[in-house]
């Protein structure tokens, strides 16, 4: 059974629910706590990473061929070029490519 004071606060309660629109639904303090939750965990993820990625080493190693000093056939750059330090310019032996479909044809 109910007593007198909760009888006299759910007949003020009800009328004041009745005003509310009964078609909107709101999250609440239940949202809110969980939306808060989500919000600290993604910035705890990103000072992690931020961490971590300051750990990276960004610098590339040579490869063994470039480390050498000579191209990827093992011939060394000095005895190629005759020893006196001027490099003749390399001759293309590929041939020239193909115009893109729709191009200009040039002459």
């Amino acid at each position: 059974m109910m007593s007198a004071t909760s009888t006299l606060a759910m007949t003020h309660l009800v009328p004041l629910a009745k005003e509310l629109d009964e078609n909107k639904v709101t999250p609440g303090v239940l949202g809110f706590i969980v939306f808060a939750v989500i919000g600290g965990a993604v910035w705890l993820l990103m000072k992690s990473m931020n961490k971590h990625m300051r750990k990276v080493d960004f610098e590339e190693k040579p490869d063994a061929a470039t480390a050498k000093g000579g191209d990827a056939a093992g011939t060394d750059g000095a005895a190629a070029d005759g020893g006196d330090g001027a490099e003749a310019p390399a001759k293309s032996t590929a041939a020239p490519a193909a115009p893109a479909e729709g191009a200009p044809k040039t002459s």
